[in-house]
């Protein structure tokens, strides 16, 4: 397997994969992370100009209850979870940082509702950070390429930050993810039209 092939492939496939959640800041940016689990950004997209139109800073995202928030953001699934992750975020990053959003991976995991895949986003997308983010695109792409053969989402990334270019960390996130959303989908991936399918695991005889 030649990682570097495998890249320079995504990038022809993919010319410019940039995160496609809409943010104007890096708190806008976490909230909207939040609220993706499980749900897809254009959904996210819908909702999110309207929520910061009534409130834009940790601070009045702090002092909300989740009765006002939920109606806001209901469209996007899991609203209990996720209106009381936003408000308890934002009261960590009121009281613990001064009212701005931390720029480390380890920082921002300290913030209630944010795992690794939310921490590493943030950390690549407002920061500039080197990172790889793994959810189910990244899971099912790095499956099916033979990049890992794990399912656990840390695993992959340990699997992945091995093989991978750290420089390319963060672009690569992006590539797959774009790949498994235009490319390489779940039921019905476009496996004849795609640049990897000689080095693919899953077209070549190994599905899972």
């Amino acid at each position: 397997m030649d990682i570097n092939l495998i890249i320079e492939k995504l990038k022809i496939i993919h010319s410019n994969p940039v995160c496609e959640l809409e943010y104007d800041n890096p708190f806008h940016l976490l909230i909207a992370v939040i609220l993706s689990a499980q749900c897809t950004d254009k959904r996210v997209n819908k909702i999110t100009p309207t929520l910061f139109e009534h409130w834009q800073t940790p601070e009045q995202f702090a002092e909300l209850t989740q009765d006002e928030l939920i109606p806001y953001i209901k469209s996007c699934g899991y609203y209990n979870s996720k209106s009381k992750s936003i408000i308890e975020a934002s009261k960590s990053i009121v009281t613990d940082f001064g009212g701005i959003v931390p720029n480390t991976v380890e920082q921002l995991m300290t913030l209630r509702g944010v795992g690794k895949k939310t921490a590493n986003v943030v950390y690549a997308v407002a920061f500039g950070g080197d990172a790889i983010a793994v959810d189910t695109h990244v899971r099912r792409v790095s499956n099916r390429l033979g990049l890992s053969d794990s399912t656990d989402v840390l695993k992959i990334e340990k699997d992945l930050n091995k093989i991978v270019p750290k420089s390319e960390w963060s672009t690569l996130h992006h590539l797959l993810i774009h790949h498994g959303r235009y490319v390489c989908m779940a039921r019905t991936p476009k496996c004849n039209e795609c640049l990897l399918n000689s080095e693919c695991k899953y077209f070549n005889g190994y599905k899972k």
